[in-house]
């Protein structure tokens, strides 16, 4: 199995160039095989680590997006059970019992609602994109069009 080369590329084409003197059409294309297939793998074993990578994100911001929700679900029962104590303090005369789960409840939300934004933000169309994949494709696609050239 051939590999490339680690050059830049305009070295690698002259040297591509002065090797393909005198050589037949058979062998060029034999090497043009090798080297798509080569590509082709190189690409796919890019796209699968990428993606891999993208979708450990998505684990992550799933369970983000869980423990928000729970959060913010916990945060509301604490707000009813403070709801229900400040009804029943309107009846009587002490404030003091429903103060407290109402600051617990609110704090409890806010803490859910940052919980709920961070996973979100984690799983944006952007962030899930396999942009060194793309970048590659698009370099080997203006490779193979200077090529055939």
């Amino acid at each position: 199995m051939a590999s490339i080369p680690e050059q830049p590329f305009p070295e690698r084409e002259y040297q591509r160039a002065q090797a393909q003197e005198g050589r037949t059409l058979m062998g060029l294309f034999a090497d043009l095989w090798r080297e798509t297939t080569t590509l082709v793998r190189d690409e796919a074993e890019l796209a699968k680590a990428e993606l891999s990578e993208k979708v450990s994100k998505v684990t992550t911001g799933a369970g983000e997006i869980a423990a928000g929700g729970a959060i913010l679900f916990a945060g509301f029962v604490v707000l009813l059970f403070a709801a229900v104590g400040a009804l029943q303090l309107m009846i009587q005369s002490e404030h003091a019992i429903w103060i407290a789960p109402l600051v617990v409840g609110l704090v409890v939300m806010i803490i859910g609602y940052i919980a709920l934004s961070r996973g979100k933000k984690q799983m944006n169309a952007d962030a899930l994109t396999p942009h060194r994949t793309m970048e590659s494709l698009k370099r080997d696609a203006r490779l193979a069009k200077e090529h055939v050239k």
